[in-house]
C-alpha cells in the first residue's frame, strides 16, 4: 500500500472511529440508574442528576461525592461523579451544542483547551471505580440484567472520555462496542428495558451513516445499523419512564436535528425547557433550530430572551457561550435584513473568547456584509481571516466557503 493510500485508509478509519464514538458523548451516559443502592444514595443521585441537566456542574459533583460516600458500592454513584466532572471539562471546551456533535465542525475537539488535572484525574478514578464494581458484580450475577445494563453504560462513558478528551479514537470504538453489546442484551433479556434502547439506537443510527467500507467494518466487530430503527429505539427510550429518559430526550434532539426533523426536536426542546429552566443553553439551542428553519423573527425573540438569562446567571459560563450569543443573534438579524445590528452583534462575537470556528463563522458572515456594500479590502481581511479560524478549528465547509468568496 502506498503512503498516500495509507495515510486515507488511517484518516477514514479515524473518522469511523470518532464518528462511533461521540455516540456515547450523545448519550452522555448519564443513565444514572442505581442497581444495588441504598435509599440515601438513590436520594443523592436523584438530586445531582437534576443539578447535572441544569448545568449546575459543581453543585452535581459535589452530589454525587455525596452518593459515593452514602454507598461506596454503588457504581452509578461512581460513574454519576465522572460524568459530573466529565462534564465540566467539556463545559470548559465549550462542547455541548448541537455543532460539537451533528453540525459542520469535522474533526476533535481535543485542540480546544487543555484538561484541568485534578478534573482528568477525578474523572479516571471515578470511572474506573465503578466499572470494576460493575464488572465485579456482572461476574458475581452473569445473567442479571441490572449488572448487564450497569456494565455496558459504565465501558461507554469511558468510551466517551477517550474520544473527546484524550482523542484515543480506536480505543473509544473498542469500548463503545462493549457498551452496545451489553445494552443489547438488556433488550434481549427484558425488552420491557426500554432505556437500553438509548446506546443501542444510537450506534445503529450512526453505523448506518458510515461509508460502505466502514460500514461493513462495523458489522465486522460487531455493531448493528438501521438508522430508522435507531430513531424508533431512541423514541422509545424517551417516552418510557426512567432514570435515563431526559438523556433520550436530549439524544433526539441531536437525531432530529441531523434528520432535519426540526418541528420534532423544537417539540423535544420545548419539553426539556419546561424542565430544566435553569439550562440556558436550550434557549441556545433553540434558537439555534429556528434559524435553520428559517423562523427568523421567531429565533430573535428566543435567542433575546435567552441572552437575557445568560446575563443575569452568575453561574460559570461555558468557554465561548457568549460568542455564540452573539454570533446566532448575529444571523437571526441578518435574515431579518436587518444589517446594522446584525454587524454589531458579530464584531460582539469577535470580541469575546470563543471557539476559533465560531469567531471564523461571525468572519465569514461580517466579509459578506462588506461584499455586498462594496467595500472590497474590508471583505478580503474578513474572508482571509475565517479561512485560517476554521481551518485551524476543523471547519474546513466555512473555509471553503470563505476561499469561494475570496475569488469574487
Amino acid at each position: 500500500m502506498d503512503t498516500r493510500t495509507l495515510r486515507w485508509a488511517r484518516s477514514r478509519h479515524s473518522s469511523a472511529a470518532r464518528r462511533l464514538a461521540v455516540a456515547t458523548v450523545l448519550v452522555l451516559v448519564w443513565a444514572l440508574q442505581p442497581v444495588s443502592a441504598n435509599e440515601q444514595s438513590k436520594r443523592l443521585i436523584a438530586d445531582a442528576s437534576a443539578r447535572l441537566y441544569n448545568v449546575d456542574l459543581e453543585p452535581a459533583e459535589r452530589l454525587f461525592r455525596a452518593a459515593v460516600a452514602a454507598d461506596p458500592n454503588d457504581s452509578a454513584a461512581y460513574r454519576g461523579l465522572a460524568t459530573a466532572l466529565w462534564a465540566q471539562i467539556a463545559y470548559r471546551r465549550g462542547t455541548i451544542t448541537i455543532d460539537s456533535f451533528f453540525g459542520r465542525v469535522s474533526g476533535p475537539t481535543v485542540k480546544a483547551a487543555s484538561v484541568p488535572l485534578a478534573l482528568a484525574s477525578g474523572f479516571r478514578d471515578a470511572v474506573e471505580s465503578g466499572a470494576t464494581l460493575a464488572r465485579a458484580r456482572l461476574d458475581r450475577q452473569p445473567n442479571n440484567v441490572d449488572s448487564i445494563y450497569e456494565h455496558g453504560a459504565s465501558v461507554g462513558l469511558r468510551a466517551s472520555y477517550a474520544a473527546t478528551i484524550d482523542g484515543r479514537f480506536v480505543g473509544a470504538f473498542r469500548s463503545a462496542r462493549a457498551a452496545f453489546d451489553a445494552h443489547e442484551r438488556v433488550l434481549a433479556l427484558d425488552p420491557s428495558r426500554r432505556e437500553a434502547g438509548l446506546i443501542v439506537g444510537l450506534y445503529r443510527y450512526l453505523v448506518s451513516g458510515l461509508s460502505m467500507p466502514m460500514r461493513v467494518m462495523a458489522y465486522a466487530v460487531g455493531f448493528g445499523g438501521d438508522a430508522r430503527r435507531g430513531v424508533q429505539l431512541v423514541e422509545g427510550a424517551a417516552n418510557h419512564v426512567s432514570d435515563s429518559q431526559t438523556d433520550a430526550r436530549l439524544a433526539l434532539v441531536l437525531m432530529y436535528s441531523r434528520e432535519r426533523r426540526f418541528d420534532d426536536a423544537l417539540a423535544m426542546m420545548a419539553v426539556l425547557r419546561d424542565r430544566y429552566p435553569a439550562n440556558r443553553l436550550l434557549w441556545l439551542e433553540t434558537g439555534s433550530t429556528l434559524l435553520r428553519t428559517r423562523r427568523a423573527a421567531e429565533a430573535e425573540r428566543v435567542l433575546v430572551e435567552g441572552l437575557a438569562r445568560f446575563k443575569g446567571d452568575s453561574r460559570p459560563k461555558m468557554f465561548g457561550e457568549e460568542a455564540l450569543w452573539f454570533y446566532r443573534l448575529g444571523l437571526a438579524r441578518l435574515a431579518l435584513d436587518r444589517a446594522p445590528e446584525a454587524s454589531a452583534d458579530l464584531r460582539r462575537a469577535l470580541t469575546v473568547e470563543g471557539r476559533g470556528w465560531d469567531h471564523g463563522r461571525a468572519q465569514l458572515e461580517l466579509g459578506k456584509l462588506a461584499l455586498a456594500a462594496g467595500r472590497s479590502s474590508e471583505a478580503r481581511t474578513a474572508l482571509q481571516r475565517a479561512v485560517e479560524l476554521c481551518e485551524d478549528d476543523y471547519d474546513p465547509q466555512t473555509a471553503d466557503e470563505a476561499r469561494r468568496l475570496l475569488k469574487r
